[in-house]
């Protein structure tokens, strides 16, 4: 009788160990993309950069953490061809925006997560850009999967400057707005 309740006891104590242990779920990196949209005043461009390396973290089926590297060397233009896809992506990876040969990894890390309800979590986290490091928000929508996230940066906190408007007067046309959306997709 004696030997029955050490198991039972040993089988809840593994239970209660195995329910409470943190799940890491790594991303597939060719299925996860980040979509940037950069808005100037005579239009838009857009474009796709890949992960290195991401995963999230989930406790009892809650997400409690996440990180994720993005390779930038990866960026590219979407919506042109030829010589003008070449040159623009040519200009976002120099040192006037992304500098991906002093920075090829950008970084985010979440901070804070908060459980909206049906699987929507407020997350603050910490993203590094060009070895800039500021707090982002922003909604994820995890799925069976897969994971979502659209919210805006504004790529001025990152030192990318290069066309703002609110760095350089007299730019016209030429100005490029500061903020750009950023749409995650993720598959884990």
């Amino acid at each position: 009788m004696k030997s029955i309740k050490k198991i039972i006891i040993v089988l809840i104590v593994t239970l209660s160990f195995l329910q409470t242990e943190a799940q890491t779920y790594k991303i597939d990196v060719s299925k996860s993309k980040i979509t940037w949209i950069g808005k100037k005043v005579t239009g838009q461009h857009e474009g796709i950069v890949k992960f290195k390396d991401g995963n999230l973290i989930f406790k009892n089926k809650k997400l409690v953490g996440g990180n994720f590297n993005a390779d930038m060397k990866s960026l590219t233009n979407t919506d042109q061809s030829g010589t003008s896809k070449m040159k623009l992506e040519g200009h976002l990876k120099s040192n006037d925006f992304f500098a991906v040969d002093d920075y090829p990894i950008a970084n985010l890390i979440f901070k804070h997560i908060r459980n909206q309800g049906d699987n929507v979590y407020s997350i603050v986290a910490d993203l590094t850009i060009k070895g800039k490091t500021n707090p982002v928000k922003f909604d994820l929508v995890v799925k069976k999967n897969s994971a979502k996230a659209d919210f805006t940066l504004d790529r001025t906190k990152f030192d990318i400057k290069y066309g703002s408007g609110s760095f350089f007067d007299d730019l016209g046309d030429k100005t490029i707005y500061d903020d750009f959306d950023m749409n995650v997709n993720l598959v884990f």
